[in-house]
């Protein structure tokens, strides 16, 4: 499987008083990357609510912060789906910066029917592309 790669630009607004990226800011970041692979592969998520009455949740996040990064780099989030059942994913993702690795990320996301938050089955085109490009 591929990996997807989405910059981000370290904002004052996502730092400490020190210049550092807050801790919790990289779980936005890697967010946003998942939301953008998705995009990427031509679904949006509102659109997966309003057309498939469903919607994904972060179910469990496992973070290893290895390195500080700081205010105005530049960095690049690596998002890469390493299993897809049949209603949950497990992505492994990374940030770094150029060569070096700043944080990665194991994050298990589980689909859940819209109104009744009981688990649902990922709509079968989206987990075939999941499970075949990213």
């Amino acid at each position: 499987m591929e990996k997807f790669i989405w910059p981000i630009r370290v904002y004052y607004e996502d730092t400490d008083a020190g210049g550092v990226v807050y801790y919790a800011n990289y779980l936005k970041f890697f967010e946003r990357a998942r939301t953008e692979m998705l995009r990427a592969m031509g679904f949006e998520q509102d659109e997966l609510i309003a057309n498939e009455g469903m919607i994904f949740v972060v179910r469990s996040v496992q973070v290893d912060y290895l390195s500080p990064a700081r205010f105005n780099e530049l960095l690049q989030v690596s998002t890469e789906v390493t299993l897809a059942k049949k209603a949950s994913l497990i992505f492994e993702q990374l940030i770094t910066r150029g060569d070096d690795v700043l944080c990665k990320s194991i994050i298990r996301i589980a689909c859940l029917d819209a109104n009744t938050m009981r688990p649902k089955a990922i709509p079968e085109n989206l987990l075939e592309l999941l499970k075949n490009e990213y």
